[in-house]
């Protein structure tokens, strides 16, 4: 399938100088990968099949930290808050001139789609492995990305062209559309400066709270107005480009289970598209990445209505937390092609050549208590189990008996399965779930075993409303199992604080063998 404006690449490569296309390559021979956790041992695990050498950059906090552990080279950066580590661009440059590095991998939050970073990687004469910085500059706002997308008749939500100067005008203009409405800042992300307005008397105070988290929490005010999507699906796609100007689509990811506007469970493909509207959205995300001439991997969002009706959200210009799944059902593996891509390699195959191979789901494993409104739940991994088995990927980056920094996002891991339909999938992520022993901390994993369950998601007709609509604190108490692992989490706690060794505590539960022979294994 070729889009309009799309080269044929075939042809397209046909016509490149082999030998000028050579002195566009550079060879990669060592990555420094900005980030920590599971997404830095992700693409670290990637660069060591390709033979490539990789140095770490790690906190205080997280300086026995696994990816730390298989890094060739690591280099503690600063102190915990990262502010004073992770964050500081001019020291992480300045580590990968003392180590002869190539390349730096920005992995996702952070430094990813700073783009006076990336011009910083550029002008070292480093190579940044993801786009260019005009393309992280332009779809990092979401009103410039409006524009720069306008030319190719992307759909869009109704609502304010620009950032609104005339609050009467806004008014005026959400009249005009229909409340309710959403007031959205230009530089926002994970729900912050975020507003939904239900009625006009609403307006000024609702307008007022979202340019104040948006000053908070981006240093720009700015905000716009939009028509609020009452049933809506969070669909996205994944995009791949390379520096020859082929740009291919990697199909949908289902993202519509979230909490606070983050998401916890995503799957691949959707449960609900066509094949018609899959062929329309994916020509859409490729235009949208034409738009900013893009290259690397990146991810077009989509808001899809429950009439089906898609329109652009944003584009996020790095790796998605949910990639897996879309190398899952693929087989391509996103980290390796973006390090091609950054060495001036040509993508190695055309859209025709992707196709859909069976179903992929991603829970995320967060330290959070979805019991108490998905707090963050800080402490140590006194038990840490992963499941195993055919199906079962967990991308991680923590082990037994480390601490869960309070610095950082709560995310320990993410779980993925794969099945050859929808059905095995799920069937196989309620079992990996199962399997996953985690005690000193709560996680989301109940919450993500309750919306597994839910006739709602084993439907496909939920949305992003779910937990409000579904989801009750307590509802967790009624899974199978649920009490029993309450109890093994807190009877492991005890022995923990007293000291006990459990062949002399095991006397006083000698009723309960199965409970007690579970809970040893867990304790080794």
């Amino acid at each position: 399938m070729l889009y309009q404006g799309q080269r044929r690449p075939s042809l397209f490569f046909a016509k490149q100088n082999p030998t000028e296309t050579k002195k566009r390559m550079k060879k990669i021979e060592k990555i420094l990968v900005a980030n920590r956790g599971e997404i830095a041992l992700r693409v670290m695990r990637t660069a060591k099949e390709m033979g490539i050498q990789t140095v770490a950059i790690y906190s205080e906090a997280d300086r026995l930290a696994p990816h730390v552990k298989f890094a060739d080279q690591a280099v503690c950066v600063g102190p915990p808050p990262s502010n004073q580590s992770y964050l500081l661009g001019d020291k992480i440059i300045q580590i990968c001139k003392e180590l002869n590095v190539d390349a730096i991998h920005p992995g996702y939050g952070f430094l990813s789609e700073n783009a006076a970073f990336c011009q910083k990687v550029t002008d070292a004469g480093l190579i940044f492995i993801g786009p260019s910085p005009e393309s992280i500059e332009v779809m990092g706002d979401k009103l410039s990305s409006k524009h720069a997308v306008a030319r190719y008749n992307i759909p869009m939500v109704p609502g304010t062209p620009d950032a609104v100067t005339d609050r009467e005008e806004a008014k005026r203009k959400s009249k005009e559309i229909g409340y309710p409405v959403l007031i959205k800042a230009s530089a926002g992300g994970g729900g912050k400066g975020m507003r939904v307005v239900e009625k006009e008397e609403e307006f000024d105070e609702q307008m007022d709270r979202a340019v104040s988290e948006a000053i908070a929490s981006f240093g720009n005010g700015a905000v716009f107005v939009e028509k609020y999507i009452t049933s809506p699906k969070h669909i996205e796609i994944q995009v791949l480009g390379d520096k020859h100007g082929n740009i291919v689509h990697l199909f949908e990811r289902e993202c519509s289970v979230q909490r606070r506007h983050q998401k916890v469970v995503e799957e691949a493909p959707s449960a609900v598209l066509t094949p018609a509207i899959r062929e329309a959205m994916g020509k859409c995300a490729v235009d949208v990445a034409r738009a900013c001439n893009y290259y690397g991997a990146g991810t077009v969002e989509f808001i899809v209505d429950e009439d089906l009706n898609f329109y652009f959200l944003e584009m996020n210009t790095r790796l998605q937390v949910e990639h897996p799944v879309t190398e899952l059902i693929t087989g391509v593996d996103l980290v390796k092609e973006m390090i091609l891509v950054a060495e001036g390699h040509p993508l190695s195959f055309k859209q025709e050549d992707l196709q859909i191979q069976g179903h992929a789901v991603e829970c995320r494993v967060c330290a959070e208590d979805p019991k108490n409104n998905f707090l963050p739940d800080v402490g140590t991994l006194h038990t840490y189990v992963r499941p195993q088995g055919n199906g079962v990927r967990v991308d991680d980056g923590m082990e037994e008996g480390m601490a869960i920094p309070i610095y950082y996002d709560p995310m320990i891991a993410k779980l993925i399965t794969y099945g050859k339909d929808r059905s095995e999938a799920i069937d196989k992520m309620v079992r990996a779930i199962d399997e996953y022993k985690i005690v000193g901390i709560q996680t989301t994993l109940p919450f993500c075993k309750f919306v597994l369950r839910h006739e709602a998601f084993v439907s496909g007709n939920f949305d992003t409303r779910f937990i409000s609509l579904y989801y009750k604190p307590e509802v967790l108490d009624t899974l199978p199992q649920a009490e029993e692992e309450m109890l093994a989490a807190a009877l492991a706690s005890h022995l923990l604080v007293n000291h006990k060794p459990v062949s002399q505590a095991s006397t006083s539960n000698a009723g309960n063998p199965s409970r007690w022979k579970t809970q040893r294994t867990a304790l080794r």
